[in-house]
């Protein structure tokens, strides 16, 4: 009976690389180098964010909309037609809106709320290249308390003294006024709690107002259940302020958006089509 022979493990010579640098999750990402290719990632992008906002189960119902700016034409923007549910969205199914309301590509219908809030965000905040709103259920929850969100714990600090509260609810907003008003409360923050309704980010990609969502809607959870538990203790404000310092920009959420959407591309490709 011959010998069982087990094979030699594979040797593999480290090799340093010639030039050690560092490379944090905060650089910036490299540019496009076209419009084109702007557009495209803008596209994919979005298109990614929906399917993942399904994944955290922020699709209640007609309701909830995330807007990209179109990088050449930069009063338009790239929105979610109406009635297709957020797992199942394509880059082709994606809407291009103009400021006044009108579908320039794409078959719709339009969401009349999507375009009365982000048309107005959109023109208020040249820097904001997303918007991302939706329905979701910490989110609602915590509106209802009419108040900002404390800083009870590292990750909250991403807000801490960066969103807002829009106190005036008057039912779905279907003008741009409104949507005018909900910008004004927004001011140059991240995000904004509009009472009794849910909760909004803005930022300047798509990979930070979908992250920043995620992490928003996290915060509400996490406030929620520890003042049912009893009674948080807040971080001290300088304390607080340094790790928004450290945690609050748009390279964190970059990285960590990056890390859901290589998930997303791998198991449903079509997302691309």
């Amino acid at each position: 009976m011959s010998a069982v022979l087990t094979p030699t493990p594979a040797i593999h010579t480290l090799v340093p690389n010639a030039q050690p640098r560092r490379k944090d999750w905060f650089d910036a990402p490299a540019a496009r180098p076209t419009v084109e290719a702007e557009r495209r990632h803008r596209q994919e992008t979005l298109a990614v964010a929906f399917r993942l906002f399904a994944q955290q189960g922020f699709n209640y119902g007609l309701a909830g909309h995330i807007t990209a700016r179109d990088p050449e034409w930069t009063d338009h923007f790239w929105v979610n037609p109406l009635g297709v549910h957020f797992s199942q969205i394509k880059v082709s199914d994606l809407l291009l809106v103009n400021a006044a309301g009108e579908i320039v590509v794409g078959q719709g219908p339009l969401n009349r709320a999507a375009f009365a809030i982000h048309a107005a965000l959109h023109e208020t905040r040249p820097d904001i290249v997303a918007a991302a709103h939706t329905h979701s259920t910490y989110g609602k929850a915590w509106s209802s308390l009419g108040r900002k969100l404390d800083a009870l714990t590292q990750d909250s600090c991403i807000f801490y003294e960066d969103h807002a509260l829009f106190d005036d609810f008057t039912g779905v907003v279907l003008e741009t006024d409104e949507g005018f008003r909900i910008g004004e409360a927004l001011g140059a923050q991240k995000a904004v709690i509009l009472q009794n309704h849910g909760i909004l980010t803005a930022g300047p990609s798509v990979e930070a107002a979908a992250w920043w969502y995620i992490a928003l809607e996290n915060a509400c959870q996490a406030q929620l259940l520890a003042e049912a538990a009893g009674t948080p203790k807040p971080i001290p404000h300088e304390i607080a302020l340094r790790t928004h310092a450290q945690i609050g920009g748009p390279g964190g959420a970059q990285f960590a958006f990056k890390s859901l959407f290589d998930i997303i591309v791998r198991d449903q490709p079509e997302v691309l089509q």
